[in-house]
């Protein structure tokens, strides 16, 4: 899986995450799960950034996670604030195709990187549904530098 340098500009939006006591695990660092956990945070207010998701989502729609594939590359530690990035790397009909990454804050070294498919759904239907319309859809895509 591709491993970006720490680059502003790749990513539509960032979300950033002080470390909690609670994340770490016997090693003193943060757990595997965990891991997940700040990449669906960041994923959540990535969607919430999208008017046309935000509205939607207040119409009884929302994303299914389908896929997750993430890869460890460094530990994360008390205390560390982190930097999620998130960003497209397609649009399906009724699908994303989403790559992360998350960094330290303080010397933006990579830590983890995934990719995730979402489904949009109708929850009152409980059926995929078609994404809404997206304005200029090209600015959510990840810009690799590498």
């Amino acid at each position: 899986m591709l491993k970006p340098e720490y680059n502003p500009e790749s990513f539509f939006h960032w979300t950033e995450i002080r470390v909690r006591f609670r994340d770490l695990d016997a090693l003193n660092h943060v757990n595997n799960a965990v891991f997940n956990t700040y990449f669906e945070e960041a994923r959540v207010q990535f969607i919430e950034e999208i008017p046309e998701f935000k509205s939607s989502v207040q119409s009884g729609f929302s994303f299914v996670l389908v896929h997750l594939e993430l890869d460890y590359i460094k530990p994360i530690l008390f205390k560390d604030t982190i930097l999620v990035g998130s960003a497209v790397e397609e649009f399906g009909n009724s699908s994303i195709q989403g790559f992360q990454a998350i960094y330290s804050k303080h010397d933006h070294e990579l830590k983890a990187v995934a990719k995730t498919t979402g489904v949009w759904f109708d929850l009152k239907k409980n059926r995929p549904a078609r994404l809404p319309e997206l304005k200029n859809q090209e600015k959510y895509i990840f810009k690799s530098s590498n």
